[in-house]
């Protein structure tokens, strides 16, 4: 039988072309570069001269595959070079140090100097004894043993598993009947028909009353120095005040958080909520939400959790439960304080706006044409959104976005208004003109926007070099406000101009400024040093009234005044170690119109009588004009007050 061949059968793929004669004949030139084909080739990096991105013209496109890090020298290198020189002139300075010693006769030490180390002796041979090695042992009694057997059989087993379920039974029925006989039980009403529920809110009621005494009790002094203290020194002393610590609030469950939101509720002027976040960007994780009471500095009144830490807040004006509250992942959501709930009653969604970056600044507002409520919100992604709570959800509608400016004489070409928008950090409504607004940015600029006109900027104020953290406007003139920055100044600003009406460095970076509700010239500021600045524009218009230190190891992030002004005059201050302090002011840093004026006029009077070496007899005759100024309420004199501060800022060269 002969041998057959195997057979052989040629496969084609299911991806190979059909390719006629003439194109497998024909020769394609393909160029090889050395390119690396994964090098990005739209690089953008900020440029700190121009204050702008701009696209990186060149990538290096060089591979390393290998490299080792060693410490041989090329031999024509100049290090190689330097290295030889000096084993040259070492060698050289030893053999004129031979020389002169030879010269000299001491040449005693030729034999000593060929050892490696002339007081090593572990090159020369020695024998030394070893003690004998001894061995010790120990003998012990061993512990006494018991030796124990038993038979199980499979009947016995079974009585033990069914008594042990018979057990368990009636523990689950005795169980059931505690729960069971609350509810059966119906709890007797009194004679005026007080339930259980109502006497569960007495109780509790009563409890915190009680509460609140027993911390009076413990903290009377400071108490006593929040209603009656005055700083006696004060009339010593003109131009320069203090500040008196009071509470500390702190809570265990807040420790290493960051304080980033405090304030006041415009209705109860001893409640107010402070939020917990962090600033730092590798260092986030969940927020915190508390409610603190000046009657109860040991524990808050309320505490709500966010997944995401929160960074700023707001008080609803007139619904003083309401509290609109942003975070640092981009949500804004509205907190309902009157019935504790755990969760907020209105929150943002990723398909309904929600902001991409985090949210600096949230702020209620009231729109002529919407009868619900709303409030706005700026976030680093460079918009200004509306949010309307409607009956299901937050609406939303972007107001403004914020665009990058370039820098005088520059176009398009440098790509300045190709990239992103401008990132906010703060805004804040004009409470004389509703349809105001001014925004600060991340690059130091200001902006003047409108609500009715969001095509473009009414005005931008460039006179920070860094990102604006506040920016406030005052409460009596409609056309001034202030700003602080990380470049560690303060400036307050005429709207209608370009340049700021005045400027103050603080020597560190400034985290918030705040007016004062009593004075159209008083406003404080907290610094990363510790520090509370606290200044009088009438009484000194370049240097604080007070500069005191707070904290120490601490940086200040937020301050903020009492809503009710002079009757309780505290500012608050939160620090980056979770503690927010309370301060009072000393008489010399709560001066209105009306007061100075007041104390003017008796130290004029005094004056006279020591003069006159005793009172005079009769009232005193009235000045000129002094009952007209007089006669005007003390918020136009504090208006006239800041007029005249800046129209003698406009007469100075």
């Amino acid at each position: 039988m002969a041998y057959l061949d195997p057979a052989v059968e040629y496969v084609k793929p299911l991806e190979q072309l059909d390719l006629s004669e003439k194109e497998l004949k024909e020769e394609l030139t393909k160029v090889l570069r050395a390119d690396n084909p994964a090098a990005p080739h739209n690089i953008v990096r900020f440029s700190n001269k121009d204050k702008v991105y701009r696209l990186e013209a060149s990538v290096d496109q060089t591979i390393s595959h290998y490299a080792l890090e060693g410490t041989l020298l090329h031999l024509k290198s100049d290090e190689a070079m330097k290295q030889k020189d000096m084993q040259d002139e070492a060698k050289d300075q030893l053999a004129k140090d031979a020389e002169k010693r030879k010269a000299e006769g001491n040449d005693d030490d030729e034999d000593a100097r060929g050892l490696r180390n002339q007081f090593n002796f572990t090159e020369r041979n020695s024998q030394t004894l070893n003690g004998a090695i001894k061995e010790k042992d120990t003998m012990t009694e061993p512990p006494p043993s018991v030796e124990y057997a038993a038979q199980a059989t499979q009947w016995e087993i079974f009585d033990d598993y069914m008594a042990d379920q018979e057990r368990k039974r009636e523990l689950a029925e005795k169980t059931a009947k505690g729960k069971t006989a609350a509810p059966v039980a119906k709890p007797k009403e009194g004679k005026g028909g007080d339930s259980g529920e109502a006497k569960d809110a007495n109780m509790g009621r009563a409890a915190k009353i009680l509460e609140r005494m027993v911390n009076l009790n413990t903290y009377e002094d400071i108490a006593q120095d929040f209603k009656f203290w005055e700083d006696a020194s004060d009339q010593f002393r003109e131009g320069e005040g203090t500040l008196l610590p009071l509470w500390k609030f702190y809570n265990e469950r807040v420790k290493g958080k960051h304080v980033t939101a405090v304030r006041w509720n415009p209705k109860h002027p001893d409640l107010f909520a402070v939020g917990y976040g962090s600033y730092d960007f590798m260092k986030q994780g969940s927020g915190m939400l508390c409610l603190y009471s000046l009657k109860n500095p040991s524990h808050p009144e309320s505490v709500w959790s966010t997944l995401s830490g929160v960074m700023c807040l707001d008080w609803h004006p007139t619904e003083d439960a309401l509290l609109c509250v942003g975070l640092y992942d981009g949500s804004v959501c509205v907190f309902e304080t009157r019935p504790e709930v755990p969760n907020p009653i209105y929150q943002s969604k990723a398909a309904a706006g929600k902001h991409t970056d985090p949210v600096w600044e949230v702020s209620w507002q009231e729109e002529g044409l919407v009868k619900d409520l709303s409030f706005f919100s700026i976030s680093s992604d460079g918009r200004v959104t509306f949010w309307i709570l409607s009956k299901s959800e937050l609406e939303h509608s972007d107001r403004i976005r914020l665009q990058l400016i370039a820098a005088p004489g520059e176009g398009d070409l440098d790509g300045s208004n190709l990239f992103g928008l401008a990132g906010g950090c703060c805004f804040d409504f004009s409470p004389h003109s509703s349809h105001l607004f001014l925004v600060g940015t991340e690059e130091g600029k200001i902006h003047k926007c409108s609500k009715a006109y969001n095509a473009d900027y009414l005005e931008t104020y460039e006179g920070h070099s860094m990102a604006v953290y506040t920016v406030r406007w005052s409460h009596f003139n409609e056309s001034v406000f202030l700003s602080c920055s990380a470049d560690w100044t303060i400036k307050m600003w005429d709207h209608e101009r370009q340049q700021p009406l005045f400027s103050f460095d603080l020597d560190n970076q400034v985290g918030d400024v705040a007016w004062a509700p009593w004075s159209s010239t008083t406003f404080a500021a907290c610094t990363a040093d510790g520090k509370v600045h606290v200044y009088d524009l009438n009484e000194n218009p370049h240097e604080p009234l007070c500069e005191q230190k707070v904290v120490r190891k601490a940086k200040l992030t937020k301050i903020t005044f009492n809503t009710k002004g002079l009757e309780a005059p505290v500012i608050l201050v939160g620090d980056d170690h979770s503690c927010v302090s309370s301060l009072k002011l000393s008489p010399n840093l709560r001066w209105t119109a009306v007061t100075k004026a007041e104390a003017d006029a008796r130290a004029k009077a005094e004056a006279e009588a020591a003069a006159s070496s005793g009172p005079r007899r009769g009232a005193p005759k009235p000045i000129q004009g002094e009952g007209d100024e007089q006669q005007k309420p003390p918020r136009e004199q504090e208006i006239e007050k800041l007029e005249k501060i800046i129209a003698n800022v406009l007469k100075s060269p």
